[in-house]
């Protein structure tokens, strides 16, 4: 493996072989993170097995990174590295896996999209085998630039639901996201898991600190999209994101990268889901190492499969309030990095080389009604009920509004600020 690694052009110093599979998402070199995502993977997705997707679209994945990586900066320290042309990257047919289609959302009405949910929806404006990949928890320099790197590779463009305090702490990998053209939303300001119960201020405060947090991380306006925590959402709640012009997505796909820490599982487990939903708006975090080591492995799949990627941007940029620039704004400044170190900054909603417009479609839903006032419902269990919910067996199946089901694996290892969030 050291070989490997070596031959790809990774520095890898000597006191650091024996830890070489943890740090792979800090290596110089992209094409070296890929090549431990899947050098160690030998189980099937779907009817294709991983092997055989190493061997074809990966293998050729990794000669691409390795010469990807000669045109680009590897910046370890924290600070964003120099964009690249686009040109260069993506062929005029659109790439390897490739945006074929942009989706314009206008969030005046607060519409909310993606099958997990209770509330009334928005139909999906997806085709069969278009993906959307969402990013949640962020940004964490080490694993979401390794994520940055992967989609480049493939030509694909995500959306990132940033927390604000992790925004306020990294705003410069929020720069860097926004740099190479990906759509950036709000995923409150420090993650509670309680929000439909909140307070209705203090909820407020939350999504609204938030989004402001993440719009000053990122020195301009991001988009009016918004992802509760834990996909729990309320009716008083989306009242409230419709009266100020805020689109909030759920999910159709939840990969549980949460749970997941073996790569190759990982890989499988959301492959299958995928395959059993003909693609979907997909849930990942990149907070998790396990995601961004299997995330070439899930695109190459996708790839030589047929599937789309799909990006998602907003018609119009989110109008954040100004209440909390005053506290915020000298936190942004300390951690920024040199003035001299700045990529150049590209419009909010991301861009697309003239050599490749791929379709794009406009979506501009009516306003639902829906009761401001209904208090959220709480429910309450018996003691043998709450037993069974804090001490889960191995492998225990938990059933989720949706119709779809969560892995709950115990850690061994006590959870680490910036690596609990399970959505």
């Amino acid at each position: 493996m050291i070989d490997l690694l070596e031959s790809s052009g990774a520095a890898v110093p000597e006191r650091d072989v024996k830890v070489m599979r943890f740090r792979a998402p800090m290596l110089a070199a992209p094409a070296a993170l890929l090549i431990v995502a899947t050098a160690s993977i030998s189980v099937r997705a779907g009817t294709d097995s991983v092997d055989e997707i190493r061997t074809g679209a990966v293998a050729k994945a990794i000669a691409e990174r390795g010469a990807a990586t000669e045109a680009k900066g590897a910046g370890t320290d924290g600070r964003p590295r120099a964009e690249r042309p686009t040109s260069d990257r993506c062929p005029a047919d659109g790439g390897r896996l490739g945006v074929r289609r942009v989706v314009d959302i206008d969030a005046a009405a607060g519409p909310i999209f993606g099958e997990i949910t209770r509330r009334a929806r928005e139909p999906s404006f997806l085709k069969p085998k278009e993906v959307v990949l969402t990013f949640d928890d962020g940004p964490m320099p080490w694993i979401t630039r390794s994520i940055l790197d992967t989609l480049d590779s493939y030509c694909a463009k995500a959306t990132f639901f940033e927390v604000g305090r992790m925004a306020v702490a990294y705003p410069g990998v929020v720069r860097e996201v926004l740099a190479r053209g990906h759509t950036i939303g709000g995923h409150t300001w420090s993650h509670p898991f309680n929000l439909p119960h909140m307070k209705p201020e203090k909820a407020q405060e939350e999504i609204e600190k938030g989004l402001a947090a993440v719009s000053l991380a990122a020195g301009q306006p991001v988009a009016p999209f918004f992802r509760f925590t834990g996909l729990g959402d309320s009716d008083p709640l989306l009242a409230y994101l419709q009266k100020r012009g805020i689109a909030s997505f759920t999910v159709d796909v939840v990969s549980d990268d949460s749970y997941i820490s073996d790569p190759a599982k990982l890989a499988r487990v959301t492959l299958q889901r995928i395959e059993q939903h003909k693609g979907g708006i997909v849930l990942f975090h990149d907070i998790k190492a396990a995601t961004a080591k299997a995330l070439p492995v899930i695109l190459a799949a996708l790839s030589e499969r047929g599937y789309t990627i799909v990006h998602m941007r907003s018609k119009e940029p989110l109008q954040a309030l100004k209440d909390y620039d005053a506290a915020l704004s000298p936190q942004v400044a300390r951690a920024l990095p040199h003035k001299g170190d700045k990529p150049p900054m590209l419009p909010f909603f991301g861009a697309v080389g003239p050599e490749h417009m791929p379709q794009v479609t406009e979506l501009a839903p009516e306003p639902r009604a829906r009761n401001a006032s209904q208090p959220a419902k709480r429910v309450a269990m018996g003691p043998r009920q709450r037993q069974a919910m804090t001490r889960p067996s191995r492998g225990m199946q938990m059933a989720q509004p949706g119709a779809w089901a969560t892995e709950v694996r115990p850690s061994s290892r006590p959870s680490s600020r910036g690596s609990y969030f399970p959505f």
